[in-house]
């Protein structure tokens, strides 16, 4: 399986997903924002990180980088697009999922573990997986997920909502909820569930000694849906 991930000016998390996809698997070639092709891949993931010092609104001057017309146009075809923190935000601004990402609820930078639940395992992403909940590490600044009631009616009734912000057991109360995000979203998918945006890094969790093997259980499966 080859995969691509994208480095933009300002991108802090790229090497660390690049070693989580050899690691697991995967062929991963490293791409310069300023590249117009993408080599042939099955996976593309849009890393995290500050694109562009997060001038303007996070996210957005990378939308704009040459390669993002190449990425625009797999996604469109039905590859597989992955955006992690600022790689979600880069999705948004480029319309490939529905939404904005806003300042956190309490307008702090949050750097902290944090448990997830699927919300939707009709997808490559999330197939197959007998775990329901998930340890994986968040750090932002603007990883709250607004959109509006139209947006969100269709988001729920396309089953679009990927994962949820929840506690040990599941549970997705208000306060289980670290940075405000409307309906505790922690990642969407687009309609075709081809493209996945969301704000836990699971590449930061693939070692036990480092930190946690959720992310590993989530990398393995990833792979074996797509072969």
């Amino acid at each position: 399986m080859k995969s691509s991930v994208i480095t933009f000016p300002g991108s802090n998390c790229d090497r660390d997903m690049d070693v989580a996809l050899n690691k697991f698997g995967f062929k991963n070639k490293m791409i310069w924002h300023n590249d117009i092709e993408l080599p042939k891949s099955d996976l593309v993931v849009l890393p995290g990180g500050f694109s562009y010092g997060d001038y303007l609104r996070c996210g957005s001057m990378a939308s704009k980088s040459k390669i993002m017309q190449s990425v625009i146009k797999f996604a469109n075809s039905g590859g597989l697009v992955m955006g992690i923190c600022n790689g979600f935000q880069i999705l948004v601004e480029a319309g490939l999922v529905p939404g904005v990402l806003l300042r956190n609820k309490y307008l702090e930078f949050i750097c902290k573990n944090v448990f997830v639940k699927i919300g939707n395992k009709e997808n490559p992403y999330f197939k197959n997986h007998e775990k329901n909940i998930f340890e994986f590490h968040i750090a932002h600044n603007e990883g709250n997920y607004f959109c509006t009631n139209e947006q969100l009616k269709e988001i729920e009734d396309n089953n679009q909502i990927a994962i949820y912000y929840c506690n040990e057991k599941g549970q997705t109360e208000e306060q289980f909820n670290p940075n405000g995000s409307i309906k505790n979203i922690a990642g969407i998918l687009n309609k075709k569930r081809n493209v996945l945006g969301m704000m836990p890094h699971p590449e930061r969790m693939i070692d036990q000694s480092l930190s946690g093997t959720d992310g590993s259980i989530f990398f393995k499966n990833l792979i074996n849906n797509i072969k």
